[in-house]
């Protein structure tokens, strides 16, 4: 049974050059994820990801913009969510007091 592992992160630029790689260099997803210590799905996220960007990946493959727009409505939307349940308790309160 093999040891999790600890979460990583990575910035925007060593994302950009793995990906170079594997665009560019001529290697495959499977021979950089395993030269540079990274999972094969995150390495094949970013590829597709940066395909998308450029206007070529599949069309189901959110771009960054429509990422981070995603992430900004639903973040908005349990704001909203929890004002409007805020909202209905408050007049809840106030119809029995009026009564």
């Amino acid at each position: 049974m093999r040891a999790k592992r600890e979460r990583r992160t990575f910035t925007p630029e060593f994302k950009a050059q793995i990906v170079r790689l594997v665009r560019e260099g001529g290697e495959s997803v499977t021979e950089v994820a395993r030269e540079h210590d990274l999972l094969r799905g995150s390495v094949y996220e970013w590829v597709e990801r940066s395909k998308a960007d450029d206007g070529v990946g599949k069309p189901e493959t959110l771009t960054t913009s429509e990422r981070e727009e995603l992430q900004r409505l639903r973040r908005e939307n349990r704001q909203l969510l929890m004002e409007r349940e805020i909202l209905k308790r408050a007049t809840a309160v106030f119809a029995k007091e009026t009564t």
